[in-house]
């Protein structure tokens, strides 16, 4: 699980404008955003720095929590 949705909706930025700055088509970084494709540690790397960019402060762990911390929030869910 990652909050690429909810990091990249907090600044109301679209997903055509995170994969124009990351020089993607939109359809790779949907399938990171739903999960159909787990992205690599420099794929992680640069969508953090993208989100840096355009205004969403956050690091690595935020975008994508350790396991542990997923089943604690949907544990209190």
């Amino acid at each position: 699980m990652n909050r690429i949705v909810e990091l990249r909706k907090t600044k109301r930025i679209s997903q055509i404008e995170l994969a124009d700055i990351l020089g993607w088509k939109q359809a790779r970084l949907s399938n990171y955003e739903n999960s159909r494709r787990t992205a690599s540690l420099d794929d992680s790397r640069a969508i953090v720095n993208a989100l840096n960019t355009l205004g969403v402060d956050c690091t690595l762990d935020d975008v994508f929590p350790p396991a542990d911390e997923e089943t604690d929030k949907e544990k209190a869910a």
